[in-house]
């Protein structure tokens, strides 16, 4: 049997090239190419000084940045409440969407099926401003949230300024931004289950219970444990930019993460080269989690990124 040679295998795949062509463009061009600027976070870098000079125009200051944040008073804080977030919302919410799937995948009247769809993917689409909007309105000391508490005979709460109830409120609206466009890749996969094998359960006298478990399920855990790996992957990336629009001082508590504190200390503090050299220590341990993820998964698994 003849072996295809590399330029034949171009010459045959040559469309497909094409279309990817414009995606390999797009993470290169702002993926890889503003990976030059993680040089600032060895720097003392200020707007207008140069990246790399080879006339002493370049302050070079090594991990000084990196010792600053792990010896600064914030870091314990920043790490707990990041893990915090973020873990929970991967324990709480990582199977929402998995169960979403599988009781979609169970309806059979099409137009309620596709009712139900279309309604769980609208929240994505919110933007994150509307969103808070929305939260910061509801949580209000009278706002509905409020209203049933004090129909129950309770007391008004602030939930804005009470920092023990943000992490119940960061948690409940992510899971019910996302659950549905997270469900969308399980229904696909579901959607390629072949037929044949319910028939054959469904005359083995399985229930549909039974072939949800024992067909269903079994056929999605690939795509559970690559998104799974993901998800381990970015535990140390908690939604920034929804916190800070719901968030004020008197939350810092338990609601300042890392992402938060990069804008508030980096970006409008001018420090451009500590919020370079802090982004980069938690890209690190990201990477790190994602490794060992994917290991642990190739060695307990048939599934794994590589």
């Amino acid at each position: 049997m003849s072996r295809k040679t590399p330029h034949f295998r171009l010459r045959e795949n040559i469309q497909l090239y094409v279309i990817m062509l414009p995606v390999l463009l797009h993470i290169f061009v702002f993926s890889y190419i503003p990976m030059y600027g993680i040089v600032i976070a060895f720097q003392n870098y200020y707007p207008g000084s140069p990246f790399l000079s080879f006339t002493g125009g370049t302050d070079w200051v090594g991990l000084k940045h990196f010792t600053d944040f792990l010896n600064g008073p914030y870091f314990v804080r920043l790490m707990r409440n990041t893990f915090n977030l973020s873990f929970l919302s991967l324990v709480l919410g990582f199977w929402v969407p998995i169960l979403f799937a599988l009781l979609v995948n169970e309806l059979r009247h099409g137009i309620f099926k596709k009712y139900v769809q279309t309604a769980s993917y609208l929240p994505h689409f919110i933007s994150n401003v509307v969103v808070a909007g929305m939260v910061l309105a509801f949580i209000n000391t009278d706002g509905i949230v409020n209203s049933f508490v004090k129909m129950f005979g309770g007391t008004p709460i602030s939930f804005a300024t009470e920092p023990g109830y943000f992490a119940a409120i960061y948690i409940i609206t992510t899971i019910w931004k996302s659950f549905g466009w997270s469900s969308i890749l399980y229904l696909s996969a579901m959607s390629s289950v072949d037929p044949h094998l319910y028939e054959a359960a469904k005359m083995d006298g399985a229930n549909r219970f039974k072939q949800m478990l024992h067909i269903t399920l079994p056929s999605i855990r690939p795509t559970i444990f690559i998104l799974l790996i993901f998800a381990i992957g970015g535990l140390l990336g908690a939604n920034s930019e929804f916190i800070l629009l719901i968030y004020n001082p008197t939350l810092y508590e338990t609601a300042d993460v890392i992402g938060t504190y990069l804008y508030r200390y980096g970006l409008l503090g001018g420090n451009f080269s500590s919020g370079t050299a802090i982004g980069l220590f938690i890209s690190l341990i990201n990477f790190s989690l994602l490794f060992l993820a994917n290991k642990l998964a190739r060695k307990y698994s048939d599934y794994a990124l590589w």
